[in-house]
């Protein structure tokens, strides 16, 4: 009984190795966890994105939802977390100041 469930098992690993399975999450050593990438084609549909999912959580929150759901929401809200581009924002404020301190020279 032993010998068959490692035959089976190495059997799996063959066919795993020879197809390209678990290819979606990307691991991430920094911090022992994985990446999964969404492709977008631009920051515009960056913010309709993080929008929409907020919008819905939103909506969610407003109504009397089972404990499911708000399991599903807390997954939502933790995804619109995550797109939010910190690193651009910051860019963004730079940019507001320097236009700010060049039109004040104008």
């Amino acid at each position: 009984m032993e010998t068959q469930q490692k035959e089976l098992a190495t059997t799996i690993l063959e066919l795993m190795s020879k197809m390209n399975y678990f290819t979606k999450l990307k691991p991430d050593a920094e911090n022992n966890s994985f990446s999964v990438p969404i492709k977008l084609s631009s920051y515009y549909e960056l913010n309709l994105t993080v929008s929409s999912l907020l919008k819905i959580g939103i909506s969610l929150l407003k109504k009397d939802i089972s404990s499911d759901v708000t399991i599903d929401l807390i997954i939502l809200l933790e995804i619109a977390l995550q797109l939010l581009p910190d690193d651009e924002m910051e860019l963004l404020d730079e940019m507001r100041e320097i236009n700010q301190h060049g039109n004040a020279n104008l």
